[in-house]
């Protein structure tokens, strides 16, 4: 994590403070958030009394429903059943941090870095290399811990891209959600599903109205879905293959002929 005399660290899931106390000696200040009262009561007995004990600030409660504090570096061994909406939660945090330092179960670390085309490239996997990018650092077997648990880890670093791409998030995971729901089927199949006609039906005709365009009688969304897809070239391709590049031609390909995703 390269810490800093001067850096503010948000740790997720401290426990009894172990790697706490290790930050302290080094930084400024450690915001440990614990969900648990009892290991909360711990950390504080741990650090009573000594220096250490003005530089932590503990905040109790479910780190999913707490707005996040200023923080330079997260460095965390997450509870492992809220990797997901986390990444998501620190990606789209402002202002910019630096860096995450995280553990995560090993085959969620492996589809954050995956590639286009390899087995474990998902929805995952693009939506955080769009918005940062990701190392997989290094292997933490389960013998490490103790009770060993039944899976392995991996500790990953995250960086944030600042300035972040110019493109509305909301709108661009509306497009890879439809197109990863059967990543292994060309978009054309993909987008033929009614609820998902049904959504850009609905948004369509929100964008026409605001915009004083008149819609035909005989218009049907399903034939400009297919237009669409086939002037830009994806009809054929499947999701497990595009590239973050890809998808923004493609998303592009949809908002220009005033079908939206969100």
């Amino acid at each position: 994590a390269a810490l800093r005399r001067t850096d503010v660290i948000l740790e997720v899931g401290p426990g009894t403070g172990n790697l706490t106390v290790k930050m302290l000696e080094k930084v400024k200040k450690v915001i440990a958030c614990e969900i648990d009262p009892r290991l909360v009561g711990e950390l504080q007995k741990r650090v009573q009394g000594t220096c250490l004990a003005n530089k932590l600030e503990i905040k109790v409660g479910d780190i999913l429903k707490t707005d996040l504090p200023f923080f330079d570096a997260c460095v965390a061994n997450l509870p492992y059943q809220i990797s997901s909406p986390f990444v998501f939660k620190l990606l789209l945090h402002r202002p910019f941090f630096r860096c995450a330092i995280l553990m995560f179960q090993r085959e969620f670390a492996l589809r954050l870095v995956a590639k286009p085309g390899t087995k474990l490239y998902c929805r995952l996997s693009i939506n955080t290399q769009l918005l940062a990018r990701v190392d997989h650092l290094m292997k933490v077997g389960k013998n490490n811990f103790r009770p060993p648990p039944k899976v392995e880890s991996s500790v990953v670093r995250i960086e944030p891209k600042n300035p972040p791409p110019p493109i509305n998030f909301k709108e661009w995971d509306g497009l890879v959600r439809i197109a990863f729901v059967r990543k292994n089927k060309t978009l054309s199949a993909a987008f033929k599903s009614s609820a998902v006609e049904q959504l850009l039906d609905h948004n369509y005709r929100i964008h026409c109205s605001l915009h004083n365009t008149e819609i035909p009688e005989n218009f049907k969304i399903s034939e400009k879905i297919q237009t669409v897809l086939k002037n830009t070239g994806y009809s054929e391709k499947r999701a497990r293959s595009m590239d973050i590049d890809d998808f923004i031609r493609l998303l592009h390909g949809f908002n220009s002929e005033g079908i939206h995703f969100s």
